[in-house]
């Protein structure tokens, strides 16, 4: 036998002991699709640093100028970054964190909000990096990124948001059912408990998140105080997150480029990686 189909052998083997015999998925996953590598519970890059009531589990790959990660919230995980994380570890130092809640970050014994989030973002890159970073988030990770660029912009070089545009209360009903979310991928929920450090708490999580979204307000006040230069991408067909909430945000930052995904609803970069991609990569090369 060969010794590269020994190796491949031994990796599949380690990551189906790992992970509850299955490798792991994101949410709603289709089944012919395999990560090849655990984000997000991957032992040989994961580390933890404690951020005040918490601690936040992070991940690092790859060598070069730094950019962390930020999953989407309550359906998201590490794992859904995948084909990103992949594409960004080729030539930049990837600090990919699993938000306080999910995952294997503690929910910590605050009520969740958006800055508590920013800070413990703040806490991972002092861990991790002396640098200034680059920053992409999806949906909820989105919403982190507006609140740590405007609370640290001296920590941030540039911002890729995807799918978060202006909020505020009112204009979406934030109040998930949390039943009816366990029913729709059982296997999901079943991998992301078995990662919780407290399992017993994820409807608490639910529940938390409903009422930070429900008060938030993303605005002119917020993103008008950012300073990098951000790139906003949303899907044509997001109806959590429309184009014009995502244009409406993008002209109220001072340094905007805005890229809408053709065919693809809330989660532009998974349904359309190619064409996320095309617009990803030459931003954050970009001088």
């Amino acid at each position: 036998m060969k010794k590269g189909v020994v190796v491949f052998i031994v990796y599949v083997v380690f990551c189906c002991s790992a992970f509850g015999q299955k490798p792991l998925r994101h949410f709603m996953q289709p089944p012919n699709v395999i990560n090849n590598i655990p984000y997000g519970n991957n032992p040989q890059a994961g580390h933890y640093v404690q951020s005040k009531d918490a601690k936040i589990y992070y991940e690092v790959y790859g060598k070069g100028q730094p950019i962390v990660v930020l999953h989407g919230g309550l359906f998201g995980s590490t794992t859904e970054m995948a084909r990103i994380i992949d594409s960004l570890a080729n030539d930049f130092q990837v600090i990919a964190i699993s938000t306080r809640g999910h995952g294997k970050s503690e929910i910590g014994v605050e009520p969740l909000t958006l800055e508590q989030r920013a800070n413990d973002v703040l806490a991972v890159i002092h861990e991790a990096t002396k640098e200034k970073v680059m920053i992409l988030g999806f949906s909820d990770g989105g919403f982190t990124a507006y609140k740590f660029g405007s609370m640290y912009p001296d920590k941030v070089k540039k911002m890729i948001v995807i799918g978060a545009g202006v909020l505020y209360p009112g204009l979406r009903d934030f109040n998930f059912n949390f039943n009816q979310a366990m029913e729709m991928d059982t296997e999901f929920w079943a991998q992301q408990r078995a990662l919780m450090p407290e399992p017993n708490r994820l409807e608490e999580v639910f529940k938390q998140v409903s009422n930070c979204y429900n008060q938030l307000t993303v605005g002119a006040a917020l993103l008008g105080s950012i300073q990098c230069p951000v790139l906003l991408m949303a899907g044509d067909r997001d109806e959590g997150n429309s184009v014009q909430n995502v244009l409406n945000a993008a002209l109220l930052i001072r340094n905007h480029q805005l890229a809408i995904i053709p065919n693809a609803g809330h989660p532009a970069f998974i349904v359309n990686f190619n064409a996320a991609w095309a617009s990803i990569a030459p931003f954050i090369d970009e001088k």
